[in-house]
């Protein structure tokens, strides 16, 4: 039985996880272990960027959650967080940040709870918003006489400042807490941090001492390790992790399956992945749900297993629970990457039978697919569709258009949507620099490093950073032409956007040998000179 507008109310599930392709417009790397309401571990379950009790996000690394809430409960009404939130979404100068609106709130002679407060970072940090969800908590710890930090606060600071100000920070974060702030979430929390900035030695070294504290005696540490091996293609690692929690009688839980799934996929074993599979389905402890077919549906799309993929996506179609809007992303994701138009827009015409209100996201998700087939008309109109519907422009959805119209070479038509979205003033600094990509590949360094300055003096370029690899077709032209004045302007954009900073954008940039660029080492060597 295929998707139907009545869809019973459980609780929802979370996204799936998922090997990261071509084929999934959702993220542009490998996004494991997102939360899972429904997890076979009592004790401990995983969340998506955050502590569940504060909030929770679709995309990013995770932090652990001992099902604990340590805040005041929730109280009867929630109006107070979503007016904040709205405040500040429509700040015109966001260099005033979230303690300007708190402020402005408390003056006015309005009240928060700490609930409202943490309701509020879960939005934020929904968004990607780190650095406003962080002054949150700075507003809250400079009025310590009413807000009472807990471990779990901890871990989600620790977890915000790693994202904001690197690992760096998140360390001097950790060493600086008094010991009753920290717990097994502060430590998980600190661990995830270095998986996300692909820290081996030191995430290697924290998971020992946490096994000294007994901190590692379930899953969740493990998985968070063996994501760090799949991100680094070392899955014989992945294997011994594996064995090593059976040898303790650690039960694997769905993220655990799902790693190892996605692990043996890579490696192109379908049999193998299969096996893995079939283990799963007699473990009493786990049960596959919609996210376990997502995983392997992305897999057999990758190796062309299409026949397998599309019986996955009805398995996926047959256990959606609940008003849950994330299923049908990667449905119209998936079905996008195998061409099947006539599935993508049924999806589409359920979904919105089911959801009155599409938000954004959905949005751009069955714009991406569309986009993906190469079916721009489709693309256009449904753009023309949200433009009349949206509450807020989301400058992501216009850059896939834009994005399409560069890589087909329709620079005219590029430029006049682009003109458009800044007539508009909807443009964004990834805006300018998909204009920059054009430029860059017609070989016109002079427009393209125009493009990356303007991204970069965009009032919301704090979280910009150039692609890796335009950094390095920037670089390579240069050297080509022996244009050493534009390497030199385009090294100030990279210092001035915090490249140099962010060790985990940095650790990426060896990462281009493996896509046969031969001059990977030469272009990080000098970028690492230029510190």
């Amino acid at each position: 039985m295929l998707l139907h507008s009545t869809i019973s109310q459980s609780p929802p599930h979370p996204q799936p996880l998922s090997l990261s392709s071509s084929s999934s417009s959702l993220s542009n790397s490998i996004n494991f272990l997102p939360g899972f309401r429904n997890s076979p571990l009592k004790r401990a379950q995983f969340s998506s960027l955050v502590i569940r009790n504060c909030s929770s996000s679709l995309y990013a690394s995770n932090v652990y959650n001992y099902g604990t809430v340590d805040y005041e409960k929730k109280p009867g009404t929630t109006v107070a967080w979503k007016a904040i939130y709205k405040k500040i979404s429509m700040m015109g100068n966001r260099e005033k940040g979230s303690s300007s609106v708190l402020n402005q709130w408390e003056n006015e002679g309005k009240t928060t709870t700490k609930w409202e407060l943490c309701r509020l970072v879960k939005e934020l940090r929904k968004y990607g918003r780190y650095n406003l969800a962080l002054e949150v908590y700075d507003w809250m710890n400079n009025k310590p006489e009413r807000f009472i930090m807990s471990p779990s606060d901890t871990a989600i600071q620790l977890d915000l400042i790693s994202k904001v100000h690197g690992v760096s920070g998140a360390e001097d974060y950790f060493k600086n807490l008094e010991d009753d702030l920290i717990d097994n979430r502060v430590y998980g929390s600190l661990l995830n941090a270095y998986v996300h900035s692909r820290k081996k030695e030191k995430a290697e070294s924290l998971l020992q001492e946490m096994k000294k504290k007994r901190y590692a005696n379930h899953a969740l540490p493990y998985n968070v390790m063996m994501t760090l091996y799949m991100n680094l293609k070392e899955y014989e690692k992945v294997e011994e992790f594996i064995q090593e929690m059976m040898q303790k009688e650690i039960d694997l839980d769905l993220y655990s399956y799902s790693i190892w799934i996605s692990s043996r996929g890579s490696q192109g074993n379908v049999k193998k992945m299969e096996e893995v599979f079939e283990r799963m389905k007699l473990d009493v402890n786990v049960k596959p749900n919609w996210t376990t077919y997502s995983t392997l549906s992305t897999v057999y799309i990758k190796l062309g297993e299409i026949e397998k993929a599309e019986d996955c996506l009805r398995q996926i179609e047959n256990k959606i629970t609940g008003r849950y809007r994330i299923p049908y992303h990667y449905l119209l994701s998936h079905y996008g990457s195998i061409g099947k138009k006539e599935e993508v827009e049924r999806i589409w015409g359920t979904y919105k039978t089911v959801f009155p209100y599409i938000p954004n996201m959905g949005y751009h998700a069955v714009i991406s697919s569309f986009i993906r087939m190469d079916e721009i008309e489709e693309a256009e109109n449904l753009y023309e569709e949200w433009l009349l519907v949206k509450t807020t422009y989301d400058a992501r959805i216009g850059n896939r258009l834009l994005g399409w119209y560069i890589r087909k070479g329709y620079l005219e038509k590029a430029e006049s949507f682009f003109k458009e979205m800044l007539e508009n003033g909807k443009a964004n600094s990834s805006s300018w620099e998909i204009i920059g990509e054009g430029h860059i590949g017609n070989r016109r360094l002079s427009d393209a490093l125009s493009c990356f300055q303007k991204a970069l003096s965009h009032e919301e370029s704090r979280f910009w950073k150039p692609k890796p690899v335009n950094i390095v077709s920037f670089l390579k032209i240069c050297e080509e032409e022996k244009d050493e004045k534009s390497k030199e302007a385009f090294f100030k954009v990279l210092r001035d956007s915090g490249v140099f900073e962010d060790e985990t954008f940095m650790s990426k940039l060896p990462s281009f040998k493996d896509d046969d660029y031969e001059e990977g080492d030469t272009f990080l060597n000098e970028l690492q000179g230029s510190l």
